[in-house]
């Protein structure tokens, strides 16, 4: 016998199977119990709900010759003859591709005729609102007035494009999406026949990745199964098998938003990507990764709001205390916008990468929360003191006597200060490649100090090897011993405050007592 898919075997039979639609199944039941069965009724919800599956029981539980408190009993001859789709009292029309005014007419023809066996006809019009308008016309006259032996069931994910006219002649019922905790229910009690084994935080996963769907669900748990045939299914499993991304990568990236490092941000993308990771599901994990971090910055008592372990709850609070409010409200409005951008993309990292660098570089937007963003960027930059005032600030710097000017530069320093380029290209080429951007000061002790703003060059040429070859340059240049030093200094404002620039001074020709 072939392999039947997990949500095939496992579709509800009873109404007492259905997960998450009480409110649904107690009404129906209730119908059938007190005989006030309607003539329309129209199943409305996104996919995977249970809205055919209770159709089909619904249609059972009207032609059932012993019905159980409103549910089919599953062993009579009309519940099995439905079961096995042999019964005649039972018609399923797929809308998608039987949307035609003819289609329609041919079911007004067949509905003049009663069952053979059993109480109703049931029509179950899956995907309805594919249906074109001159189909729907033709079904209004039936809808009203059908014969009393006939039970139309529209069932839809789009209830908006149902017309209003048709609208009006059913018995609307809403089916809500299934909560995480009742598809990991009904997982794991199939899986205990099945004989799946699997970590609990891999089951909640599938169940939170379904989005509220048991059909997914199934569908997603059965591919997992397949992939690892006969083992224990993990949690990092389902995340290599589902092309998922673990919340230590959002978290990193995250960071590199925050502190707007493009390089770091392009390096995670480009990670997910070598591991086979589905770009569009990576900006809808994020994106609602953003989501929880938003409500637990917003509100204190998110428990019962964020569907997520303890252990990840802590981690979000420690997140969500180093992230601005309105720049989480920003990422989620741009990866919201990149998640819609994606589903028809054919480059879909060239945008995820366009919004990261929209993200760090805010000055590229003109909405409320890119110009909120950069004046908190204008904040932490003051705060931070990057910026150097003029005016005030620069007075009070320049009156600071925190720089020791030499009082006398000594010849030789003068020497080597006044021919400093044309010795530049004497040098040999590997110590001219090191300082060709190099300046020059003194210190009071007549010594020459030869400053680089790379601490790596600065450890070379200090070195035994390369601090003599430059002391014999020197010597061989002037005819004299000269002692220096070589400094490192990374800031242009620390060498402003503290050294004195003898190459400006003598291009300037600013003459030094002896």
């Amino acid at each position: 016998m072939s392999y039947t898919a997990l949500y095939r075997k496992w579709r509800p039979e009873r109404f007492e199977d259905v997960k998450g639609q009480d409110h649904i199944v107690t009404t129906l039941r209730n119908q059938i119990k007190a005989d006030r069965i309607g003539h329309a009724y129209l199943f409305s919800g996104t996919r995977g709900t249970g809205k055919t599956s209770v159709a089909k029981i619904f249609a059972k539980a009207v032609n059932c010759e012993h019905p159980v408190d409103g549910s089919p009993c599953g062993e009579c001859k009309s519940c099995l003859a439905i079961a096995s789709g042999a019964s005649m009292n039972v018609i399923e029309i797929d809308a998608a591709s039987n949307n035609g005014v003819e289609n329609i007419r041919e079911i007004r023809e067949e509905v003049a005729y009663s069952p053979a066996e059993g109480k109703y006809k049931v029509y179950i019009i899956d995907e309805a609102h594919m249906l074109s308008p001159p189909a729907f016309n033709a079904l209004l006259k039936t809808l009203e007035e059908p014969p009393s032996y006939v039970i139309f069931i529209l069932a839809t994910t789009e209830v908006h494009r149902i017309l209003v006219t048709i609208r009006s002649r059913c018995q609307r019922y809403d089916f809500k999406r299934i909560t995480v905790d009742m598809i990991m229910e009904r997982m794991q009690e199939l899986m205990a026949v099945e004989g799946i084994e699997a970590e609990e935080k891999a089951v909640r996963y599938i169940a939170k990745t379904a989005d509220g769907a048991m059909r997914d669900a199934l569908s997603l748990l059965d591919q997992c199964a397949a992939f690892y045939f006969g083992q224990k299914l993990t949690y990092e499993n389902v995340l290599e098998v589902l092309g998922a991304v673990d919340t230590a990568i959002f978290s990193q990236l995250l960071r590199n938003l925050m502190t707007r490092d493009i390089p770091g941000a392009m390096k995670v993308v480009e990670e997910a990507v070598l591991q086979g990771r589905d770009i569009k599901q990576f900006v809808t994990d994020f994106t609602w990764y953003l989501r929880n971090l938003l409500l637990m910055k917003a509100t204190e008592d998110v428990e019962d709001i964020l569907d997520i372990s303890a252990e990840n709850q802590m981690l979000l609070k420690e997140e969500a205390e180093a992230v601005n409010q309105e720049a989480l409200m920003r990422y989620i409005r741009i990866f919201s916008e990149l998640s819609d951008d994606l589903r028809y993309a054919t480059q879909k990292r060239v945008l995820f990468e366009m919004a990261i660098i929209r993200i760090c570089r805010p000055e590229m937007e003109t909405t409320p929360e890119s110009l909120t963003e950069r004046i908190r960027i204008l904040e932490d930059k003051l705060e931070n003191g990057d910026f150097i005032q003029s005016g005030a600030g620069n007075n009070a710097e320049k009156n600071e006597e925190a720089v020791v000017i030499p009082k006398a530069l000594t010849e030789d320093i003068r020497k080597i200060v006044s021919n400093w380029p044309a010795l530049m290209t004497q040098m040999p080429g590997g110590l001219s490649s090191f300082l060709k951007n190099a300046k020059l000061s003194a210190r009071e002790d007549d010594k020459l100090l030869i400053l680089v703003k790379d601490p790596m060059i600065c450890n070379y040429l200090s070195s035994e090897k390369q601090n003599e070859q430059l002391a014999q340059f020197f010597e061989k240049a002037i005819g004299k011993e000269v002692k220096f030093e070589v400094v490192a200094v990374e800031n242009n404002r620390s060498f402003k405050q503290d050294y004195v620039d003898l190459t400006e001074m003598i291009r300037m020709e600013i003459v030094t007592e002896e």
